[in-house]
């Protein structure tokens, strides 16, 4: 006979990873961007910053959110001066994810916040923060998971995979993305 603790309800099994305010909120949010974000003009980037910090995200008065973004939880969402989310960028901030000045973030990048313990039977969900520096590029369609660190000026290469953190102005490619070579700005390579 199952005892009731043997009966709740856990994630894997149909329960709620998340309360059900943080659910509403995030249902607001989706309603709020679909209707009058996501699909707006690209130079509406000012528009685009005041919703998503009416959301709670920490957005800088120069950071650019392009039209098409998927944000899954802004006040996780934190924007320097100059950064940029491109179009079709999939920001799955379960947990921090920050972009440092001029750091660039092509289309369809995936920034994924959150995991799941594969060693747990209940296979209950990890979040770690993503930070990605100051002048990193992350290059289309290219994944950063969880936990990573961007370095500063930092480029993952479009379609790279990093599980891992970046070194500081070193360029990687692949999947698992190794490096490839150091960045040198204002020289050919």
């Amino acid at each position: 006979m199952q005892t009731p603790a043997d009966q709740r309800l856990t994630p894997r099994m149909g329960g709620a990873t998340f309360p059900l305010s943080h659910r509403l909120y995030r249902l607001v949010w989706s309603l709020a961007w679909a209707s009058l974000g996501t699909w707006t003009p690209a130079p509406l980037h000012g528009w685009r910053r005041l919703l998503v910090r009416l959301f709670g995200g920490k957005i800088a008065p120069t950071a650019h959110i392009y039209g098409g973004v998927r944000i899954w939880y802004p006040p996780n969402l934190s924007m320097a001066a100059h950064a940029c989310l491109a179009a079709g960028v999939d920001c799955y901030c379960m947990d921090e994810i920050s972009l440092g000045e001029h750091a660039l973030v092509s289309q369809g990048a995936f920034l994924c916040a959150g995991t799941h313990d594969i060693t747990d039977p209940e296979f209950p969900l990890i979040t770690a923060p993503i930070r990605i520096g100051a002048e990193a590029w992350i290059a289309a369609e290219a994944f950063v998971g969880p936990g990573v660190t961007v370095g500063e000026g930092a480029v993952l290469a479009a379609r790279a995979v990093s599980v891992r953190d970046l070194e500081p102005w070193t360029v990687y490619a692949g999947n698992p993305a190794r490096p490839v070579k150091q960045r040198a700005i204002g020289k050919s390579s």
